[in-house]
């Protein structure tokens, strides 16, 4: 698909220019270690103001490669029944953290009403393809069987991240139809998901350079998560590729109209609508990759996480 010639929003100008005087590293030049480590304190420099909580608290989970990380968020006090959102967060499977999308998961969890679950999975390339698809499965058991101890509903159980958190939230989903001892999630929110790893689109080579996500980024990360090309062929690594997209949970599909994971995004939406899938898609045309993480200069952001929330309290209510 081609992503259609729109004006970059004054906003994300701010950002580029920001990052651009900063003196900001590109990723992809940087070692792996260094490279955690400016995203960490890049993060709260260009995010939005913390959303109060009534409840922050981290937790460890059960995982195959041991007990893993999270964190809760509770908007307010006396939430019985209420919906869970399990994230996943962005940062090509090789960066980011909870603490980096910390701001994310509070807005999306006063946005909701929902008790947000944020995921510390394994990263690459220390634990490559398939450990992060591995953690992601099994903390999803773990939310299907503890909800209701959380003060959550089970049968409102959504998966929800961003860029390769998208990537392992629609993998959770495909993994969920499958059956195994996964809960039947209510809904999927995928923000700007990565979703073929094997493929080559238009939005890819169109903005490879200049807005945040570069295309050598992209490989860097690709390269460090699955050295093996012949394995992003997998339906784990690229969901787009599954042979059947029948039967998925609701889909809320977001994507930024300058980055590269446009096309991808757009052609996932429209793969699930062909498959019988409901689907919402949030287009943003004049943002950028991760945008949802720059609030403080992008006010955008808050939108987006509110209408993301917003549809996840429809779905509930067309349940009912």
């Amino acid at each position: 698909m081609s992503p259609a010639q729109n004006a970059l929003d004054e906003a994300a100008a701010r950002v580029l220019a920001f990052l651009q005087q900063a003196g900001a590293p590109k990723v992809h030049e940087l070692p792996v270690a260094q490279a955690r480590a400016v995203f960490e304190a890049m993060a709260p420099q260009l995010d939005m103001p913390p959303e109060p909580m009534a409840e922050i608290a981290d937790r460890t989970i059960p995982a195959p490669g041991g007990e893993r990380a999270i964190r809760l968020y509770r908007p307010r006090a006396g939430m019985a029944g209420a919906p869970v959102i399990l994230f996943f967060h962005g940062g090509g499977w090789v960066i980011g953290s909870i603490a980096t999308h910390d701001r994310v998961c509070r807005r999306l969890a006063a946005a909701a009403g929902a008790i947000v679950v944020s995921v510390d999975y394994r990263l690459a390339p220390e634990h490559p393809f398939p450990a992060a698809v591995e953690d992601v499965l099994a903390a999803f058991a773990w939310a299907g069987k503890e909800a209701a101890e959380l003060g959550g509903d089970p049968r409102a159980l959504f998966v929800a991240g961003d860029s390769a958190g998208g990537n392992l939230a629609a993998v959770a989903a495909l993994a969920a139809r499958d059956g195994g001892d996964l809960p039947s999630p209510a809904g999927q929110l995928l923000f700007y998901p990565a979703v073929d790893l094997a493929g080559d689109y238009e939005s890819r080579r169109r903005f490879a350079e200049g807005y945040f996500l570069e295309q050598q980024t992209m490989k860097w990360f690709v390269d460090k998560y699955i050295p093996d090309p012949a394995a992003r062929e997998d339906w784990r690594a690229s969901p787009l590729r599954a042979g059947d997209h029948r039967g998925l949970a609701p889909a809320f599909v977001l994507t930024a109209g300058f980055d590269p994971l446009w096309s991808e995004g757009q052609a996932y939406a429209k793969t699930l609508e062909a498959a019988g899938v409901p689907v919402t898609v949030s287009d943003w045309p004049g943002l950028i990759h991760g945008f949802l993480n720059m609030g403080g200069l992008v006010p955008a952001a808050a939108e987006a996480l509110d209408a993301a929330g917003a549809w996840v309290r429809q779905q509930l209510s067309a349940k009912d």
